[in-house]
């Protein structure tokens, strides 16, 4: 008997597959339904895949596979997220073109997906980096550009000093970048922004549409929009000719409580605020330090809340008294307005702050049955309540309060009932040179220009330097400097590249019409295939990446290009794999390579460990043992497999009618049933592969002598139910078996719910506490009958013999004890 050897097996169904494409996405057949699996597709760092993706993947393809069985057409693509900062940073160092090295990679990380056997179209394969992608990016720029989307203002920004760009606040960890860990300091430049916040009620709100999402990741999502409902109060600054500061409050029922203002450090205001003023340069360096610090270090529950007066008065939009005004670390100028009312008697945050420096801590809302004095608050008094010293609203309860204060501004002109977000524009410029050039120009004459469709793309220059000093676009002669599209005169091109976040926002949209050299997709084939039935990636991206490309197939539903007004109807964040405990890293030397577990194993393997070690939404801690037992397992079943070859050529006929066939064959459409609901409703794969193992136990454990067409009929189903988990060695045994089309394009077994009834059951026969017997009984026999059946049996009437029963206890599906003297 030949031995299982992945090295060959392998290698000879992927050309196989490869070859006769067979798992090309299927066109014109409508009558199937359709499902759309999708994984997050790689970022090709040179390291090639880890574990983590081999996760994702085999997850994918087990799913992918299933469903083409059970008669769907299925679309399953990949693609590269292909641009970004890693591949300059290697620019820098190798002295090599990024475009050389992605592309390098690329192809190495398709070398590998090959190898582990995954199922998909790789006519439909995208590179993020490529022209032919880009230049629909661009398209999709200019689309929001004339939809009012796309916009350039000036704003602070994250700047890295040591890789030149900007980066997002969350690429910003603790203060430092989060690939270089240099310190990050605010800037302020001309950037580029999508108006995401255009659509915040409509992100919010159509969470409610994608029961499929896990509640914690909508819950993420709903807090990242963080949207508050409350009032615009507006105080004005005398000094300033009555200039108004704008402030957003969910709170306006303790407006009169007010005892001072703060403004975020970035405030436009503060600069003129503290010109002149005795502490100006000590409130410049006050601002100077916390311009550079983090969110996080800023607004942090456990971080100590700071600040300067900067000698100025507001003036009280409804009492006329004047507030002082300060600036402080805890106000975020990309929240609300930037500027906070003081209200500590009913905050605690204010009422620490108010504490610290000694400022008035009025009292404007007491509990129901309780006096609160002026000036003896312990703490912050954070209920509901009775509206006190608040003028016309004495005695109003503050939730009443809350609507009526709104309503008395907006009368008075001095604010109005708003809500707020904590989402802000999706800032999606990039000083750096691998990334999507915008397709902009500015002309002395004209202005701001887009760059006409039929130009693009604007492609990416060959004559750059790398040296790590600035933005290598903008040291490109030939790139920057160019003609007008309106007037023909000089121009200036934007050097600016776009966030890869913009790349990975509509990717799925083009792998529906992957090769279409003239625009992005065809609404056709769009509304042919999305939404994405299923996406597995992980957690890490649950916020921005489908936060961003969720705005983005709104817009496109809304430009009349998509019927999708969601990208992904079911979205699956898996866990971790860890080593030991930890996430596996190169820094903590417990990388485990999938590459050389393929050479040692095989990817079958590996596929194999990797879907039963874990439910795949836990983290998994990689196991040698594990890796091993599923080896020994696959081995086990190319044994059976071999041995009985030609009983499963001969493909006896089904006659279970003795007890071990009938057992045997409930077990096997009691396995089809638990696969079939475990991988298509459940995605519960560690507790299917364990029942095809408990089925494969069965099995190994028959009577030679036991009807041999259950036997053949158990192990070709054990083949079709693993062929989705393990392609490579089930389409080998399959052929193997006489069949002359692929296993993986066989009908997946059903389950009859007859054979599923239990016709009989073994029982323990105790006599005086002891088994003495086994004993067969139908099933559904009530305790009399089993009584009955038990004591007609040759064996029990020989162990009773000379004695005499005084009672007997039935206990149903399990034993009879039988008590004798």
């Amino acid at each position: 008997m030949e031995k299982y050897v992945p090295q060959e097996i392998e290698p000879k169904w992927q050309k196989v597959w490869e070859e006769g494409k067979a798992y090309k996405t299927p066109e014109g057949e409508e009558k199937a339904p359709k499902f759309y699996a999708l994984e997050m597709f790689p970022y090709p760092s040179g390291e090639g895949l880890h574990m983590g993706h081999v996760r994702n993947y085999s997850m994918g393809d087990l799913v992918a596979r299933f469903k083409r069985m059970n008669g769907y057409r299925v679309i399953h693509p990949m693609g590269a997220d292909a641009f970004g900062m890693p591949a300059e940073n290697a620019a820098i160092q190798r002295g090599v073109n990024p475009r050389k090295w992605t592309l390098s990679n690329m192809e190495n990380i398709r070398k590998e997906q090959s190898r582990l056997g995954l199922s998909y179209d790789w006519d439909r394969y995208v590179g993020t980096c490529t022209p032919e992608y880009y230049r629909f990016t661009q398209q999709l720029f200019l689309l929001l550009y004339e939809r009012g989307l796309a916009y350039r203002k000036k704003g602070a920004v994250n700047w890295c000093p040591e890789c030149h760009t900007v980066l997002a606040n969350e690429q910003v960890e603790d203060g430092r970048c989060w690939r270089c860990d240099s310190v990050v300091e605010k800037k302020d430049l001309e950037q580029w922004f999508f108006r995401i916040t255009d659509y915040a009620d409509r992100l919010l709100e159509d969470l409610e549409k994608l029961p499929q999402w896990p509640d914690r990741v909508k819950t993420m999502q709903k807090n990242w929009i963080g949207r508050s409902e409350g009032a615009e109060v507006r105080f004005t600054i005398p000094e300033l000719d009555e200039e108004e500061v704008a402030v957003f409050t969910t709170r306006p029922d303790t407006l009169y409580g007010v005892s001072y203002l703060v403004l975020a450090p970035e405030h436009p205001l503060v600069e003129r605020l503290i010109q002149g003023k005795a502490n100006e340069e000590k409130i410049r360096s006050f601002i100077a330090d916390i311009r550079n610090q983090s969110e996080q270090s800023r607004t942090g529950a456990d971080v100590e809340k700071v600040g300067l007066d900067t000698g100025a008065k507001a003036k009280h939009p409804l009492t006329g008294e004047e507030v002082p005004i300060w600036v402080a670390n805890y106000v975020l100028m990309d929240y609300g307005t930037g500027a906070v009312m003081g209200v500590p008697a009913h905050d605690e945050r204010d009422f620490l702050f108010a504490k610290k420096y000694g400022l008035p801590i009025p009292v404007v809302i007491r509990p129901e049955d309780e006096e609160i004095p002026q000036g003896e608050l312990e703490e912050a008094y954070t209920g509901d309540g009775v509206v006190v010293h608040s003028g016309p609203f004495d005695g109003m309860n503050n939730r009443e309060a809350i609507s009526a204060v709104a309503d008395y501004l907006e009368k008075k002109g001095r604010g109005k009932k708003t809500v707020s977000y904590r989402l802000r524009d999706w800032l999606i410029s990039r000083q750096r040179y691998w990334g999507c050039p915008i397709p902009i120009v500015y002309c002395d004459h004209c202005g701001t220009v887009p760059v006409p469709s039929e130009e693009l793309p604007v492609v990416l220059p060959e004559d750059v330097v790398f040296d790590g000093k600035g933005n290598p676009l903008a040291k490109s002669e030939s790139f920057v400097h160019t003609t007008c599209p309106s007037c023909g005169g000089e121009a200036r091109r934007e050097t600016d590249t776009m966030d890869t976040f913009v790349d990975s926002s509509w990717y799925f949209l083009r792998y529906t019409d992957a090769r279409n050299t003239k625009q992005p997709f065809t609404p056709e084939k769009a509304n042919e295939w999305m939404p994405v039935d299923l996406y597995i990636g992980g957690v890490e991206h649950a916020v921005l990446h489908l936060l961003y490309s969720r705005f983005f197939t709104k817009v496109l539903h809304d430009a009349g290009m998509v019927d999708a007004i969601e990208p992904f109807q079911h979205y699956f964040p898996l866990g971790m794999v860890l080593k030991e405990g930890s996430k596996m890293s190169k820094s903590k030397g417990n990388v485990v390579s999938p590459m050389e577990i393929i050479n040692h194993y095989g990817a079958d393997t590996a596929r194999l460990f990797i879907l039963f070690a874990a439910p795949p939404e836990g983290e998994l801690d990689w196991s040698d043992s594990g890796v091993e037992g599923s080896y020994r397992f696959l081995n086990r079943i190319w044994r059976l497999v071999q041995q009985n070859l030609d009983l499963l050529r001969e493909r006896p006929q089904l006659r279970p009618e003795e007890r071990e066939a009938q057992e045997l064959n409930r077990l096997t459409h009691q396995t089809i049933k638990k696969v079939t609901q475990d991988v298509g409703d459940r995605f519960q794969f560690n507790t299917a592969v364990s029942a095809i193992m408990e089925l494969f136990n069965a099995i190994h454990a028959y009577p030679d002598d036991a009807d041999r067409g259950t036997l053949a009929h158990a192990m070709e189903t054990m083949v079709l139910l693993l062929a989705p988990f393990v392609p490579h060695i089930t389409e080998e045994l399959w052929q193997r078996m006489g069949h002359e089309t692929s296993v993986h394009a066989q009908p997946w077994p059903q389950y009859d719910e007859q054979a599923l009834v239990q016709k009989e059951v073994q029982i323990a026969v105790q006599i005086n506490g002891k088994v003495r017997h086994k004993a067969i009984v139908p099933a559904q026999a009530d305790r009399k009958e089993v009584e009955t059946c038990v004591l007609a049996e040759e064996k029990v009437k020989g162990l009773l013999e000379g004695k005499t029963v005084r009672k007997v206890i039935v206990v149903p599906g399990k034993l009879v004890n039988i008590v004798a003297k």
